[in-house]
């Protein structure tokens, strides 16, 4: 072994450190005469290819190695498997044997040869848990990279996609692709977000796909309106592709970002293009109201609670004779978070159980509450209506965001009555306003600035024609 070969052992020897570690193997051989070495974390390799590998270098003459001065020509003149690569940089193959890949240093040739028989532990692939769909695909994305941009590749089989790669994160180095249509993507959109994907510096504990848009996308912290959207249908995220959008595809994350959204992108759904245009109108339509209802159904019962003499006729029903023996806004301001407290313990409950307990538990609390004197039907009975209503928006972040902004109607209305849930819609509307998507343009767009075409579009889904 020549010296070259031996301070080259030694410099990823003293980065990786496989004699700390019993999953990074260092493998001392003999590759046409000449020492090699081979690193490789185990369990990333694919066993069976990997050894038709070695099989193949095994059979290498020394005279064949005798006019190869670097690691490219190796893989050009060598190395009979496809995915292969080669590094100048040690940190760039320090880096890459992390990913998955091994390396290969042979002495005599300068480099790395990079060979990439990686095979992460993987689920099957299944329908998404809360994005369904009642006549789409049943596959959604998993938490391997490679895989979820095959199935956006499998639905687009146009050659203008693209699929960019990049590494963030100081420590985690997390793998991530930007995905696009070129000549449909905006390229300033696409500039910016290479260039905020570039500066990422963060540790790895925050190299979330939550994590990512927060660095992508600063917002503030008491607006609680998302700047994108994320789904884990790779039907969906092709269908935003050929609109124009450009998705962040991250490794370890099944959920896929989507921007640039507006607030008219989260009333659409992979199900309005499953049916009739009469159908999906009438779909999206049910979603925007029932969507409305979560927000101002609770803030309107207490407002007509406690000022009866301005509830309509026609809500006369609402009209409450006991209150309980706390008050009407303490209850719905209890409930939220009872709600949420048994959400939380629902997703800790085995699957087996968690139908069961949460449907008995829910049942059980409600009648002791009611037996006691705590609450009143209306409420429980509201509160579940305006829970079971939530789920028909299919985004945590916009369910949540309605969530708060409900919040805050109710203590509005306690407060000051109408004026306060007139100033509570004025104060939503204005944080709205606020949000600007990532090229800076309006939130409320088609409302401000006004479109009428795309105004219509919200509500009704055009059929598609043949130029589509």
């Amino acid at each position: 072994m020549t010296d070259q070969i031996k301070v080259n052992v030694q410099e990823m020897d003293e980065r990786l450190k496989p004699d700390e570690s019993f999953d990074l193997v260092k493998r001392d051989l003999i590759i046409g005469g000449r020492p090699a070495v081979l690193y490789f974390v185990d369990g990333f390799i694919k066993d069976e290819v990997f050894e038709k590998i070695m099989e193949f270098l095994f059979k290498i003459k020394p005279e064949e190695l005798a006019k190869i001065p670097t690691m490219e020509s190796f893989s050009k003149d060598h190395m009979p498997y496809v995915e292969v690569d080669w590094a100048e940089d040690y940190e760039k193959a320090v880096s890459q044997i992390l990913s998955g890949p091994a390396a290969l240093l042979i002495d005599g040739i300068s480099g790395v040869l990079l060979i990439d028989t990686r095979t992460y532990p993987m689920r099957g692939i299944s329908e998404p848990d809360k994005d369904k769909s009642m006549r789409g695909s049943r596959d959604g994305f998993v938490e391997t990279l490679i895989m979820n941009t095959a199935m956006i590749r499998r639905r687009i089989r146009d050659p203008r996609i693209r699929m960019e790669y990049y590494q963030i994160g100081s420590s985690s180095k997390v793998d991530v692709a930007l995905s696009y249509i070129e000549g449909l993507a905006d390229e300033k959109l696409l500039n910016q977000i290479r260039k905020q994907i570039k500066g990422i510096k963060v540790k790895g504990v925050a190299m979330t796909i939550q994590g990512i848009s927060e660095t992508l996308m600063p917002s503030s912290f008491f607006n609680p309106f998302p700047k994108v959207k994320f789904t884990e249908r790779p039907d969906y995220v092709s269908a935003c592709l050929l609109e124009g959008k450009v998705a962040l595809v991250m490794d370890n994350s099944p959920s896929v970002m989507l921007f640039p959204v507006s607030f008219a992108d989260f009333s659409k759904d992979a199900d309005d293009y499953y049916f009739p245009p009469i159908t999906g109108t009438f779909v999206r339509i049910c979603r925007m109201l029932v969507t409305l209802l979560t927000l101002v159904a609770a803030p309107l019962f207490l407002l007509f609670t406690n000022h009866p003499e301005l509830t309509p006729e026609w809500l006369s029903f609402l009209q409450v004779d006991e209150t309980g023996s706390i008050s009407i806004f303490t209850q719905l301001i209890v409930l939220e978070f009872l709600i949420e407290g048994l959400r939380l313990a629902s997703l800790n409950t085995p699957d087996s159980l968690s139908s069961s307990l949460g449907i008995i538990g829910g049942l059980l609390l409600s009648e002791f509450a009611i037996s006691a004197g705590w609450f009143i039907p209306q409420t429980i009975l509201l509160m579940a209506l305006v829970t079971i209503s939530g789920f028909s928006q299919p985004s945590f972040e916009m369910g949540y965001a309605m969530k708060f902004e409900r919040i805050g109607l109710l203590i509005l209305v306690q407060l000051f009555s109408y004026w306060g849930f007139i100033a509570g819609i004025v104060l939503i509307f204005i944080c709205m306003l606020s949000v600007k998507t990532i090229l800076g343009h309006r939130y409320l767009y088609p409302i401000i600035p006004f479109n009428w075409k795309d105004f219509c579009r919200l509500f009704v889904r055009t059929k598609i024609s043949k130029d589509h």
